[in-house]
């Protein structure tokens, strides 16, 4: 038993609580990428069950809710970091998420992988319905840290969205459903990464509030389509005046809606 007198070691990891209670999550403390509203955003993207692949998905949030709001949804996890893997392994097994851990599983591999490296490392063609991601897509100059942990988790390299977009392109099934979260600026880069595997490109600019500049976009898109480009109306993530989420981003953020595609049609 340690003395009163002696001080407690700092706590290293946290668990949390998503959509009010619906699922739970074991998060590092004070180093690694700690998931939230991204997430949750990300998640909300996925508006009909099937087989969904989270890639890069760290601790496991965004895949997760998807499969606490889509009981029939199964979800694969797929993260390179062992640790941030191992996170989501635990997260599985705690009791509160019990009514997800059969339909979820965990793959350590990475989402970069190619060809004949990527199908042995368990990623294997045209098997999927969805692909999500939360990409690190910050600058690598803007996020200087000297966690290697959260460095991997945020900042992207040269050709990011060309690598994990080719990579969904393979893993889903023709008419399956790419969507992702990303800054307003990579909008170019991801869009030359669509390329010929994806169409029906929508596009939604996230705003804090009424009147400012974007700080997220939601991008999803369809596999083989050939529908144009769609720009829709921007979300608001604040009431005026206030931290107050709008009804709409807080029943997005706690899984009570799905934020559907325009576009009923995939082709």
């Amino acid at each position: 038993m340690t003395p009163d007198w002696q001080e407690k070691p700092a706590p290293t990891e946290t668990i949390d609580s998503f959509h009010r209670g619906g699922f739970h999550l074991i998060q590092p403390l004070g180093r690694g990428h700690r998931s939230g509203m991204d997430a949750m955003l990300l998640a909300s993207l996925v508006s009909t069950p099937g087989r969904v692949v989270d890639l890069g998905a760290g601790a496991g949030a965004a895949g997760l809710a998807v499969a606490a709001r889509l009981e029939a949804a199964n979800v694969l996890l797929v993260e390179r970091a062992p640790d941030m893997a191992q996170f989501a392994r635990r997260s599985l097994m705690l009791a509160e998420n019990a009514h997800l851990s059969a339909r979820c599983q965990v793959l350590e591999a990475d989402v970069t992988l190619a060809g004949r490296a990527r199908q042995a490392a368990g990623l294997l063609d045209d098997a999927f319905d969805h692909a999500i991601m939360n990409p690190p897509f910050n600058n690598a100059a803007d996020r200087q840290t000297p966690d290697p942990l959260k460095a991997a988790a945020h900042a992207m390299s040269d050709d990011l969205f060309e690598a994990w977009i080719r990579t969904a392109g393979a893993l889903l099934r023709p008419g399956g459903q790419l969507s992702l979260i990303a800054r307003p600026e990579s909008i170019a880069e991801i869009i030359l990464a669509c390329g010929r595997r994806f169409g029906g490109i929508e596009i939604t600019a996230l705003l804090p509030r009424a009147g400012e500049d974007a700080v997220r976009i939601l991008v999803t898109a369809i596999k083989q389509s050939r529908a144009r480009l769609r720009l829709r109306a921007p979300l608001i993530m604040h009431e005026a005046g206030s931290h107050r989420f709008t009804p709409t981003v807080d029943a997005l953020n706690n899984g009570r809606a799905a934020y559907e595609r325009r576009s009923l049609t995939r082709r």
